[in-house]
């Protein structure tokens, strides 16, 4: 079957196709499930599917096993819809199906211990190896595109289909939906270069190149979100996952009654369980399901979603999220005193505790689009802990009343570091505000290589260049929730390879205030420094490369040795190796042989250095 077929195929997929997905193939009759599931999604659809799954699931099996694999499935799903119905493979729940394909298969050693179990425990064991399997893949390498181009006109290597299989083998979590709308603009994109591929005026690597950040920009937006959103799920659970969705919800969308949020909120929250749990189909369809309400009831949620839900399908969703919040009530009043006025407030809090909290999460959301959803589940903790203390037997009559100058004092706080983050960016701009980064996050995580030091603090100052310039009703959500996909993939590290105590503890503890957490850790006291080795700090000529961007990564990887030998080193000691190591780099750039005197000087410049920060 061409892959490049099937995927046109799937771009043209009706709504009633995905509408006859049931809510998860686990409710369905184990006779009909995969020969049904078949006859609903058609050939073309199923392989395509089929094929993400099993790159998702076996990501470092070869493109030719997982198509092999894909296609085997796909045979035996056509059988069982056309006559077959009475073999026993044909009864089996579709999960079962895929990993006894996968089980079947030699050459897979990773997974003859998962294989060796019984389901459910089985499909467990499948689903926390998509956990470990980050980083397991090289990157994937763009086409070249002369190459792609001679394959599309001649038809004789499925493009598009690779294209699928690495997709999704580098992101397990990824939606189906996101990897076909990322196929389609990638066949697309090759159509479009290729297309004037013999005109000599053509740059062909050129098109490819600009065209490029457009197809990769949604699979690693799209595949973070839902890594950590898993991560909230599994780490917090689905208490902490409905809390964060509610107050997303009700400052996307003001104008909804609180039966309606909460409506979403519930689908929404078990439609990431299946989503993380892996189940494909379940997901594909819960997904549907909520789009569909949304779009029906536009009237009671949102005025500002009407053109999103007249797109197709694979673009709805990714609109829907990116619409700008809905305006709030006319007559939203700005307090929401009754939470700590009324004097029936206890005894709700003791008979409905969670219904109760949800209510003040709903409204105090809806009235603060300028908070992120993070500080908000901090002002729901807080008061919930107000009531706990204030409904003891002997509380004060005016306990209650105390409760707004703490949220004062806490919007302060947040607000406060916000700014004074965003003062230091405009004032040092993105390389000297992320070696201030560097300096803090090597103090508190030395046990990082300075590869993910890097990385991360990249992704912080990213954040600062864009959310900075924000006016303040926009900076807080951009900022912390923003830096909270950051803080969640450290912390993601921390599981996969424990950092530290600290670090443990703001990953454990509390979502809501893991930011805050993390902003007052210190020095590790724990970390036995480096030792002075020969080969930690090394100059070379390479150091007076004109390109700027290399040599600040060489300077930045010496900054974050000199802090990891010298975690206690003050400004003043680093300003003075920085000055003296910039005189040295100044000398011998300027001589003719460099390689020679940063041989000689690098030497004296270390001996130099170890008496200032002895001092």
């Amino acid at each position: 079957m061409n892959w490049r077929t099937i995927i046109y195929v799937i771009s043209l997929v009706s709504l009633t196709v995905v509408k006859a997905l049931p809510r998860s193939y686990r409710d369905i009759e184990e006779k009909t499930s995969i020969g049904q599931r078949f006859s609903q999604l058609q050939e073309n659809n199923f392989k395509a599917i089929a094929m993400i799954m099993f790159a998702q699931y076996v990501p470092g099996g070869t493109f030719g096993k997982a198509v092999k694999m894909a296609e085997d499935v796909t045979g035996l799903a056509k059988r069982c819809a056309a006559a077959a119905r009475d073999n026993p493979d044909c009864r089996k729940p579709l999960d079962r199906v895929f990993l006894d394909t996968i089980c079947q298969e030699e050459n897979l050693p990773r997974f003859t211990d998962c294989c060796a179990k019984k389901d459910p425990e089985r499909n467990d064991c499948f689903l926390s190896l998509k956990n470990s399997s980050r980083g397991f893949i090289p990157p994937f390498e763009k086409p070249n595109a002369e190459a792609a181009c001679k394959n599309r006109s001649q038809h004789q290597h499925p493009l598009t289909g690779h294209f699928i299989y690495e997709v999704s083998r580098r992101h397990p979590f990824l939606y189906a939906p996101t990897i076909l709308s990322v196929a389609i603009r990638y066949d697309e994109m090759t159509k479009n270069c290729c297309r004037s591929a013999a005109d000599p005026t053509h740059n062909l690597e050129e098109c490819f190149q600009r065209q490029a950040p457009k197809v990769v920009r949604p699979v690693k937006e799209d595949g973070l979100r839902q890594e950590h959103t898993c991560g909230i799920l599994k780490k917090f659970g689905e208490r902490t996952l409905k809390a964060l969705k509610l107050a997303q919800i009700s400052q996307k969308f003001p104008k909804a009654d609180f039966a309606t949020v909460n409506k979403l909120v519930m689908d929404i929250a078990n439609m990431h369980k299946d989503c993380c749990r892996g189940d494909m189909l379940a997901c594909m369809h819960d997904r549907e399901e909520i789009l569909h309400y949304v779009c029906t009831n536009q009237d009671i949620i949102s005025s500002k979603i009407k053109k999103c839900c007249e797109k197709p399908l694979l673009q709805r969703s990714e609109c829907i999220v990116n619409a700008e919040h809905d305006d709030k009530p006319a007559d939203l009043s700005p307090h929401i005193r009754e939470f700590i006025e009324d004097k029936e407030i206890c005894q709700r809090f003791a008979q409905e505790k969670d219904t109760h909290l949800a209510r003040f999460l709903y409204e105090y959301s809806r009235r603060h689009p300028e908070f992120s959803a993070q500080m908000l589940l901090r002002i729901g903790k807080g008061y919930e802990d107000l009531l706990k203390e204030c409904c003891k037997t002997g509380a004060p009559d005016n306990c209650c009343s105390r409760g707004e100058e703490e949220l004062k004092k806490h919007i302060y706080e947040t607000e406060s570091v916000m700014k004074t983050s965003c003062d230091i960016y405009k004032e040092k701009g993105d390389y000297y505000f992320q070696n201030e980064l560097l300096m803090s996050f090597t103090k508190k995580m030395p046990q990082l290589t300075s590869a993910e030091l890097i990385k991360f603090t990249k992704q912080m100052t990213t954040i600062g260049s864009k959310c900075c310039q924000l006016s303040q009703d926009k900076l807080l959500p951009c900022a912390e929730e923003n830096l909270d996909l950051v803080l969640g993939e450290i912390c993601r590290r921390h599981l996969t390879n424990p950092i530290n105590p600290g670090v443990c503890h703001c990953c454990s503890s509390s979502y809501a205030l893991r930011r805050p957490c993390m902003g007052k850790l210190e020095i590790d006291e724990s970390y036995v420094p480096l030792s002075l080795t020969p080969g930690l700090f090394t100059f070379h000529e390479d150091l007076c490369t004109t390109e700027e961007e290399k040599l600040q990564h060489k300077k930045q990887e010496m900054l974050i040795n000199l802090i990891k030998y010298k975690p206690q080193i003050t400004q003043e000691q680093l300003t003075s190796v920085t000055a003296a190591f910039a005189a040295m780099r100044e000398q011998c750039c300027k001589e003719e042989n460099r390689e020679a005197c940063f041989a000689r000087e690098g030497p004296e410049l270390i001996k130099g250095s170890e008496k200032m920060l002895s001092a």
